[in-house]
């Protein structure tokens, strides 16, 4: 039986909903402690990022750290059917935006060049494949750029396969609590 997206995403969300907070917040330090060991978050000046919400993976301490680094922030605020990111410099600049995330007010200024972009996911694969929530939001913002990218996932939330499309946007590296996965995209 061939998985279709939305069973594999129904399936990825219920599971990762059933986590403990505590188990979140572990997780998510360690995380946070593999992101410090790659070369392209430590040397980049400015990072895309998302607020996250819910079971993701825990982004509020890597925010910060990127700010107290004196780095440039840029989250993501939906508009239309694309992201827009917007510089950040302090948590006082964020609202709840249309789907109840928290993303820049109005008079963040855009960001249009990034040294790294970090995603959230669902579930991914060890090729780099990214199950989001089905909408492609972050499909059509990353289509055609050429900046690093990262998705935090639990580990968990490794999936063997994950049905894919043309305009599926594939990720460089896969973060989890217990690895650093190099993709092989390309």
């Amino acid at each position: 039986m061939v998985e279709t997206k939305e069973n594999l995403r129904k399936q990825f969300l219920e599971k990762r909903d059933w986590l403990s907070a505590d188990w979140i917040e572990i997780a998510s330090k360690q995380i946070r402690k593999n992101l410090g060991k790659i070369e392209q978050y430590r040397k980049a000046q400015t990072i895309a990022c998302y607020h996250s919400t819910g079971s993701e993976v825990k982004t509020h301490e890597i925010m910060q750290e990127i700010l107290s680094h004196g780095k440039t922030l840029a989250l993501p605020r939906v508009e239309g059917e694309s992201l827009v990111f917007c510089k950040v410099e302090k948590f006082e600049d964020l609202e709840k935006g249309e789907f109840g995330i928290m993303e820049p007010k109005q008079y963040c200024k855009t960001v249009d060049r990034f040294d790294l972009i970090i995603v959230p996911a669902v579930a991914m694969t060890r090729t780099g494949q990214r199950l989001g929530y089905g909408m492609g939001f972050y499909d059509r913002f990353l289509a055609g750029k050429k900046t690093p990218t990262i998705a935090l996932a639990y580990s968990k939330s490794i999936a063997k396969n994950i049905p894919h499309e043309n305009s599926d946007v594939k990720i460089d590296i896969i973060l989890t609590e217990d690895e650093i996965i190099h993709s092989e995209k390309g």
